[in-house]
Parts: structure tokens; C-alpha cells; sequence
């Protein structure tokens, strides 16, 4: 009996490894959902760049918090910013998006700006972080943050 045992929990264990050593590839529909929500995140950036504030707030949910040195914004006082902001050049990159649970997308990525808020210049590297979610079948921005690259 102590002999099966051992020849079963041996085998068990075999069979475990070789079940989390398969490596998983992306499926066409995960890398279009990435794909959607990069374009989502570009088309934030895009919207702010050329101070379309209506087509900006379409985009956030009305819950929206954003996080940032300066402090904590709402949706109301982030769409403000729009005309703000002189955001002349920027580029996105390493961008990462992971689906925790249905219905909920969370982008990391680099954000290299040239940008002045209020007269002040705040150009530089930021680490950024968003977080998605679907509502009524369409994506919403419901957190955003960025943090000064040091």
C-alpha cells in the first residue's frame, strides 16, 4: 500500500509539472482585445494632445480617478485640464495589458511627453497605469496615474 502510494504522489507530481510547464500562446481574440485596448489608451492621448475635451470625456467613466503628484482628479477635473495642458509631442511604449477578470483591462506603459501644464514645463518620462472597464459594451477609462521616471 506505502508502495503505491509513493509510485502515485511520484506520478501526480510529474503529471502536475508537465501541466504548468506548457507554455500558453496568445489567441487571436486576446491579442485583439490587446490590441483594442492599446488603441483605446492611444486614442486618450490623441484626444488630449489636440484639446478635443468632448471626445476626451466620452472615453472616462463617470467614476474616473486619477492619481498623481499634484493629487487626486475626477473625470470633471481631468477633462478641465484639457485646455491646460500644451501636450506637443509625446510616444507610448513598452505598453503591457493584462485582463484580470472579465469586463476589466489594465495597461502599463512608458509615456515620453514634451508638455507644459499651466506655463509650466512637465516634460519628461512617466511610468503610466490604466485601468478599463466595460460598460454597456463599450470600454471606459476608470483610473489612470503617472508617476516622473527618475
Amino acid at each position: 500500500m506505502k508502495k503505491q502510494f509513493i509510485l502515485f504522489s511520484i506520478t501526480l507530481i510529474a503529471a502536475a509539472s508537465v501541466c504548468f510547464g506548457q507554455a500558453s500562446s496568445p489567441t487571436p481574440g486576446k491579442l485583439a482585445k490587446e490590441t483594442e485596448i492599446t488603441d483605446f489608451e492611444k486614442a486618450a492621448w490623441e484626444a488630449f494632445k489636440n484639446k478635443r475635451a468632448d471626445t476626451f470625456k466620452k472615453l472616462l467613466s463617470k467614476r474616473y480617478s486619477g492619481v498623481y503628484a499634484e493629487g487626486i482628479k475626477s473625470a470633471d477635473a481631468e477633462v478641465a485640464d484639457v485646455a491646460k495642458i500644451d501636450l506637443r509631442d509625446y510616444s507610448l511604449d513598452d505598453m503591457k495589458v493584462t485582463f484580470p477578470s472579465i469586463g476589466v483591462a489594465v495597461v502599463t506603459y512608458k509615456a515620453t511627453q514634451q508638455a507644459t501644464f499651466a506655463g509650466k514645463d512637465i516634460s519628461g518620462a512617466y511610468n503610466c497605469a490604466s485601468v478599463l472597464i466595460v460598460r454597456r459594451g463599450k470600454w471606459l477609462l476608470v483610473f489612470h496615474t503617472e508617476v516622473k521616471a527618475q
